[in-house]
């Protein structure tokens, strides 16, 4: 039975590179000279380091720059932690990298499947969705149908078998 796997997977290589590259300008530019500003991956963290609010948002900038250069889409970032002051006017956040895709999203994606004419079935499993039909053209009309109603992520599609 032909199927594929929707998932929320970032290139993590890339990810690597764009915050080595960040870190690698911030030590080459004028105005960071003398500061304190810096950028540091860990796992799936990217901690961002600055003197104050104004160089943060430089380096925030910096990085976005990179990310956008590498293909890597910014929507894989949660920066729901907020800004911490560290001492003085020195300041910190923690942007964790999403991987997997959510229980919400894939309860979402589970019941757009159900409601829509195809003849597909979608199972959750872990934080992958399995959607799998009897026809080729089925699995690709609920390709367009995910990249519809969930825009706001970047799901991908990979595990297609026939």
């Amino acid at each position: 039975m032909p199927s594929f796997d929707t998932v929320l997977d970032p290139d993590l290589v890339e990810v690597k590179n764009a915050v080595d590259q960040t870190a690698k300008e911030i030590g080459t530019r004028f105005d960071f000279k003398g500061s304190s500003s810096r950028v540091e991956l860990k796992d799936k963290e990217v901690t961002l380091f600055a003197d104050n609010e104004f160089q943060f948002g430089q380096v925030f900038d910096i990085l976005i720059a990179k990310l956008t250069k590498r293909n890597v889409d910014v929507c894989f970032f949660d920066r729901s932690a907020k800004v911490e002051k560290i001492g003085g006017d020195k300041v910190k956040q923690v942007i964790v990298v999403k991987s997997g895709i959510g229980a919400d999203t894939a309860k979402k994606l589970q019941n757009t499947m159900k409601q829509s004419k195809l003849k597909v079935q979608a199972s959750i499993q872990g934080d992958t969705v399995r959607v799998s039909g009897a026809k080729r053209d089925e699995l690709q009309a609920a390709m367009a149908l995910i990249r519809k109603e969930v825009a706001d992520q970047p799901l991908s599609f990979n595990n297609f078998r026939d």
